[in-house]
């Protein structure tokens, strides 16, 4: 069984940075690509971060220039490391992960359909 657990959500000021984790279980890591999505309230969940079996990278506009996304095979983690927050950032973070095996190392799933295994989520609130 295949599960994913996020941490590292929190209370943080804006101009503040937090990491996320996602650490996962149950599946081969590095055949996975991974990716953190957000929920804001009554919205749908978008895509924040994505990165490939090859560490190739994918950011939402929104985000780009203030969040790194990496992986660590060795400790089957993904992180999301966001810096200068500010309270349009509070949401709920999802990690994701899904692997084909006709996905290259460069391919970056940019769907929510391409994942197949979700975390519960971790909450990020930003103070103003």
């Amino acid at each position: 069984q295949v599960q994913l657990v996020e941490s590292g959500g929190g209370l943080v000021q804006a101009g503040g940075s937090l990491r996320l984790s996602c650490v996962i279980s149950g599946s081969t890591f590095s055949r996975n690509a991974i990716a953190w999505y957000r929920q804001f309230p009554g919205k749908e969940r978008e895509l924040v971060a994505a990165i490939s079996r090859g560490s190739s990278t994918t950011y939402a506009d929104s985000v780009k220039g203030r969040f790194t996304m990496s992986r660590e095979n060795t400790r089957n983690t993904a992180y999301l490391q966001m810096n200068s927050l500010t309270p349009e950032d509070t949401a709920v973070y999802y990690c994701a992960a899904g692997g084909k095996d006709w996905w290259s190392n460069f391919y970056i799933p940019r769907t929510r359909s391409e994942y197949a295994y979700w975390g519960q989520g971790t909450r990020v609130t930003v103070s103003s």
